[in-house]
């Protein structure tokens, strides 16, 4: 009886894999096609009477209120030109970030059929980590200034828990979560429940458009830091639970259980210094994994759905 499982039990996961194999394949042959627009490169090496048919070209990156003096300034300052070195060592070319946002734009598409290609363009910032993508319906502006690896010299002043994800391997992590964001739709966010399935929405996802990420990539987290999320996600919930957190309405949860931060904050001595920040979203995006896995809906009827439908129908159950 024993081998009759285990064989039924390979035999799912091999009928598993090959079903998302056929759907990775199906959505390679949408084979969407960008050429990512170095604006970065473009400023730094602009000569003077040449700055006219740039901002021609892109006016959007030149506010009007300011004169081309201005502009010639920005160029020519010690701090911008030390900006323009470090980013060009660290993107001397584009083209593995370009087939990763490739490849997301090719799921978005399968997704989401009516999805239009927009203009990516690549930008600095004077390393706002704040804005690291800004998106419309037309053009995606990545300021690759912030990725230029956790260890940077740029970033000395920043929390480590921020800088850790200031590197190239999450612009494409970034932007799939802004993309998540435009797509969802939820109510105000009241309780903690709703802050959790939002973002457990966002993570779910990541999940869909950016597969060859790693599970740890998608949330941002080390591998480390996953591995503690997993093993405490029992202990993790039985928390919120006892302490009937999930339908409270306390403006301080979000910044204990939610927001970036370097531990979550369960206010115990023993396990905080211990826990990675955001185990919040962490468990809502185990909440909504389970919701799609136990309910026959849509990714777009998810996005919609309310943080309780989600919720009261997912038949969550934490790893023990």
């Amino acid at each position: 009886m024993k081998k009759i499982g285990s064989l039924f039990i390979l035999l799912v996961v091999f009928l598993s894999c090959n079903k998302e194999n056929r759907l990775e394949q199906n959505i390679d042959k949408i084979n969407t096609d960008i050429t990512v627009e170095r604006f970065d490169r473009l400023f730094a090496n602009v000569e003077i009477e040449a700055l006219s048919k740039l901002k021609q070209d892109y006016p959007f990156m030149f506010a009007k209120k300011y004169s081309d003096s201005f502009w010639i300034a920005q160029k020519k300052d010690s701090l911008q030109r030390e900006l323009f070195l470090e980013v060009e060592k660290a993107f001397p070319d584009f083209e593995d970030v370009e087939l990763e946002i490739e490849s997301l734009f090719n799921h978005l598409k399968y997704y989401f059929p009516e999805f239009k290609l927009p203009r990516v363009i690549t930008t600095t910032s004077m390393v706002d980590y704040r804005n690291k993508v800004i998106l419309t319906d037309t053009i995606v502006l990545l300021s690759i200034d912030t990725y230029l690896g956790s260890q940077h010299k740029f970033y000395a002043g920043i929390q480590k828990y921020i800088a850790s994800n200031l590197r190239k391997e999450q612009i494409v992590v970034d932007l799939s979560g802004a993309y998540a964001e435009k797509y969802i739709y939820q109510s105000p966010r009241k309780t903690l429940l709703d802050e959790m399935i939002y973002y457990g929405k966002v993570l779910y996802f990541n999940d869909l458009m950016i597969p060859f990420k790693s599970e740890s990539e998608r949330i941002g987290y080390t591998d480390e830091e996953l591995q503690w999320a997993q093993t405490n996600e029992g202990y993790i919930w039985r928390y919120f639970v006892e302490r009937e957190l999930l339908y409270s309405t306390d403006s301080k949860l979000p910044n204990r259980f939610i927001n970036p931060a370097p531990f979550t904050k369960f206010y115990l001595e023993e396990i905080d210094s211990e826990s990675p920040g955001r185990l919040g979203q962490y468990m809502g995006w185990q909440i909504v994994r389970a919701y799609m896995e136990n309910n026959d809906v849509t990714l777009k009827e998810l996005l919609v759905n309310s943080s309780e439908a989600i919720f009261n129908n997912s038949k969550f159950k934490p790893r023990k």
